[in-house]
């Protein structure tokens, strides 16, 4: 091999080597790229997003009784219902937005019939103010058993469930609150009798030899649900503390309406809401308790039927 021959040789080898070095080192560099890439990004979550621990407020309180935080189990149970509804942040702005609609229709029921307003709370972590169906077929707002609502005077059948009539609805509620009052002379035990009922809760506190909500050893679900009551409370009367920013035309609204009185059968109630320029869906939405295509009517019974007042 020629002198010049062997330099071009070591001359392709050198080339060679450099592209074998730089292949070598570019996945490397992606790497550290992705990488800074990743940091970058976590930075920036960090920067726009906190998780943050909440400060426990020192005057919480439920139908005027005060809640006891000073005892440690009292203090995490609180800690965690306010934790658990404050980031569980899309079920907390609809009660928000919900509450705006149907709390002026359950307060002054509340108050005429001589219950604490904070009462409301409780429907609200019952169904969220939906006409829900819980799994042992309790109904409406209120969340009503079947025997419960006829024992109260309320219509229940496969054609008429009054249940699903707020008004009657949270009239029933109150009665309930009346009459376990008068055996607990304590509201929060009266709401906890609401969920466990009221011979449920006396038993206990007489198992237990205690006379008071927060002394208590419950059922998890009784156990939350007084809190959860009141962590709806504290959020709802102050959403910015917690990080719920909207403006008063972002909350749900009740159309105004007027009603009309029926003592007759409705064969076809599609065909009734069209008198009165209104679809299935709109009268279905405004009078819930008619569960049919119908209303029967046999015994001629007087019916309120809500209609939209339009302006």
């Amino acid at each position: 091999m020629t002198r010049a021959s062997k330099i071009i040789v070591l001359l392709s080898v050198i080339v060679l080597s450099g592209f074998f070095i730089r292949a070598v080192q570019q996945p490397t560099f992606k790497v550290e790229k992705m990488h800074k890439q990743v940091v970058n990004t976590q930075k920036n979550v960090a920067e726009t997003y906190e998780i943050k621990a909440l400060k426990m407020p020192t005057n919480l309180s439920f139908a005027g009784e005060r809640v006891p935080t000073e005892i440690p189990d009292v203090y995490e149970r609180m800690d965690r219902e306010l934790l658990v509804n404050t980031y569980w942040q899309s079920n907390a702005l609809l009660y928000i937005k919900r509450a705006n609609k149907y709390f002026p229709i359950i307060e002054p029921i509340l108050a005429k019939n001589g219950i604490p307003t904070d009462f409301k709370y409780l429907a609200l972590i019952e169904s969220g103010l939906t006409n829900a169906t819980s799994p042992a077929g309790a109904k409406g707002v209120w969340q009503i058993l079947k025997s419960t609502a006829r024992e109260n005077g309320l219509e229940v059948n496969t054609n008429v469930d009054e249940r699903f009539n707020l008004e009657k609805a949270t009239e029933v509620a109150c009665k309930y609150f009346n009459k376990a009052y008068d055996k607990f002379h304590s509201w929060s035990l009266v709401a906890a009798s609401y969920n466990a009922g009221r011979a449920g809760i006396s038993r206990q506190l007489e198992r237990q030899q205690v006379t008071s909500y927060y002394d208590l050893l419950l059922g998890e679900e009784t156990s939350r649900y007084v809190f959860r009551i009141i962590a709806a409370k504290e959020i709802l009367l102050h959403p910015k503390k917690y990080g719920f920013i909207f403006e008063k035309q972002d909350l749900y609204l009740n159309r105004p309406t007027y009603t009309v009185e029926v003592d007759s059968v409705i064969t076809n109630i599609a065909n009734f809401a069209k008198r009165y320029n209104l679809n299935y869906k709109e009268f279905k939405i405004l009078n819930p308790w008619l569960r049919e295509n119908k209303l029967n009517n046999a015994s001629k019974k007087k019916y309120d039927i809500r209609l939209p007042a339009y302006e």
